[in-house]
């Protein structure tokens, strides 16, 4: 075997997928700031000539970790747009959210929420990349609400942006409580009384 071919195709001794899965979860534990490289590095289960390798610095890693995230753990908010009534999209993502945040297998909380809430020394550009994900879930809400206005679902005046920008905050404090210990039950008292607004708005 030559030394080119010795080289070609070598498959990495990680998997990249679970390596970055396990990534999310030191970032949503510890935030972008407050998760250290060896913290990352020993969660995925390589060096860090690796990580460098396979996802090019620790900034690069997080903008993957986020997308996962958003993919992966994030698939109910697009499941939810899916529902036949503005009133359903909304109670569907808000109490998917409470069992999102409240997960046994899961830190409590939300990464997008508590993944970059403090700039540090990357002048605060994991708190804006987290701000941007989260503006992108609002902004998908506010088509779907449109879409509802449009059809006489939501009476006419009403405003799709507002709305669901009510709905984000319902859903991102809850995040923080979440963090803070509060448990699945009283999430969903809240967004019961977040829905009973909408409702009746």
């Amino acid at each position: 075997m030559t030394s080119t071919d010795s080289k070609r195709g070598r498959p990495r001794a990680f998997d990249a997928e679970e390596a970055l899965e396990r990534a999310v979860e030191v970032f949503w534990r510890h935030g972008y700031e407050g998760a250290s490289l060896a913290q990352l590095t020993t969660a995925m289960g390589i060096n860090r000539p690796s990580m460098y390798a396979a996802f090019g610095s620790k900034e690069e890693l997080f903008r993957r970790a986020v997308a996962h995230y958003a993919e992966v753990d994030m698939a109910y908010a697009r499941e939810a747009l899916e529902q036949p009534t503005a009133y359903e999209v909304a109670r569907a993502f808000l109490y998917a959210n409470a069992e999102a945040l409240t997960r046994p297998d899961r830190p409590a909380g939300c990464l997008s929420v508590q993944g970059g809430l403090a700039a540090g020394a990357d002048g605060g550009r994991a708190a804006a990349l987290l701000a941007q994900s989260r503006l992108r879930g609002e902004r998908a809400l506010a088509e779907r609400f449109a879409r509802a206005v449009d059809e006489g679902d939501l009476p006419v005046g009403t405003s799709p942006t507002d709305l669901a920008r009510f709905v984000m905050a319902v859903s991102e404090g809850h995040a923080v409580h979440a963090a803070a210990g509060v448990d699945r039950a009283s999430l969903r008292a809240s967004a019961d009384i977040a829905l009973r607004a909408i409702e009746h708005a």
